[in-house]
């Protein structure tokens, strides 16, 4: 389960011709997806170019969300949970495809991602808003109501039912989804034409070669970077950052939870994972591996070639992992080279 932050719901576009000396020119369009801000950048396009292809990548988030965010009162996933309980629900093969990742992720984390963590919500958003940890017997009675094995997928008949009254939520998939659709927008009207890059929230995907960077939040203060991340077109997922934490009794919580526990993560601030392709199969995002833990998220990175992995712990101490052939590089602010280690597939 992920807490999020609230944004309003809004939408802006804004042409860049970049800071003179600093960046190559660039059309920027931003709006908002899912609830969080989101943008197109397109470099050494025209102004029709760029708004031609950021309207059709728009345009394909909104689809998605549209129909798939559970938010979204006439989209399946609300459809399903409304009906499900009651008896089978007809779905599409794309939120079967979904549904399967999700329940994926339950069995690789051994519960520790959940879709349906719908009873926590409540709880860790009145804790939130009130600054005080909530009682040790609503969490317990919260979990006894959660659990993707309530959940049964009929593929023959491509329908959805539930066992038990549950609610599934798969927006903890649904950005990095939307990336890569995004990105099969630009090979339809664009392929290889423009550097690209599709951000969403703090994950981002980079279509095209140029040499990318992605500067990483300090956690705990607002404003900073703790360093950048230097690497080549792929898929760069990010669970975490400073508006994501929450403060109870005088702490600072992840907003990620552990759904075997119902509590926030320990010891944790953020998890940044690069994958060069992030096609279909070969991407975890990154708030399934965080679950797991640093150890086995790094070993889950490591059968991806050429991928990495950012762990900051929650004394904002960074560490990075390589697996084979990964070239992605790692600079601190303070110029210091973050802890290497890299990993050979077995």
């Amino acid at each position: 389960m992920v807490l999020h932050k609230k944004w309003p719901l809004a939408a802006a576009l804004l042409l860049v011709t970049a800071c003179a000396g600093k960046e190559e020119p660039s059309y920027l369009r931003t709006t908002f997806v899912m609830s969080t801000p989101a943008h197109v950048r397109i470099y050494g396009a025209s102004p029709a170019e760029g708004k031609e292809l950021a309207e059709a990548v728009f345009a394909e988030w909104k689809r998605i969300a549209s129909e798939y965010a559970a938010t979204e009162p006439f989209g399946y996933t609300a459809y399903v949970n409304q009906h499900a309980y009651r008896e089978p629900v007809p779905v599409d093969e794309e939120f079967l495809g979904l549904l399967d990742q999700s329940m994926r992720y339950y069995a690789i984390t051994g519960g520790a991602f959940d879709i349906t963590f719908a009873p926590l919500w409540p709880i860790w958003k009145s804790a939130a808003a009130s600054k005080k940890m909530p009682a040790k017997e609503d969490i317990e009675k919260a979990l006894s109501n959660i659990g993707s094995a309530y959940v049964r997928v009929d593929r023959a008949r491509k329908t959805v039912r539930f066992t038990r009254s549950v609610q599934i939520n798969m927006g903890g998939l649904l950005r990095s989804y939307a990336l890569l659709k995004g990105r099969e927008v630009l090979r339809r009207l664009s392929p290889g034409h423009y550097p690209v890059e599709l951000k969403i929230g703090g994950n981002i995907l980079t279509y095209g070669k140029r040499d990318w960077t992605y500067e990483v939040p300090d956690p705990f203060h607002e404003g900073r970077s703790l360093g950048r991340l230097r690497f080549g077109e792929g898929l760069l997922l990010a669970s975490s950052g400073r508006e994501h934490f929450v403060q109870i009794e005088g702490r600072l919580y992840s907003h990620i939870l552990d759904l075997k526990t119902g509590y926030p993560l320990p010891d944790f601030s953020n998890l940044l994972v690069y994958f060069p392709e992030g096609e279909k199969g070969d991407y975890i995002p990154s708030a399934v591996l965080a679950v797991m833990g640093k150890q086995k998220a790094f070993d889950r990175v490591s059968r991806v070639p050429r991928a990495a992995a950012l762990w900051i712990d929650g004394s904002g101490t960074a560490e990075l992992f390589l697996s084979e052939g990964s070239e992605v590089g790692w600079e601190r602010n303070e110029g210091l080279i973050g802890k290497i280690k890299k990993a050979l597939r077995s």
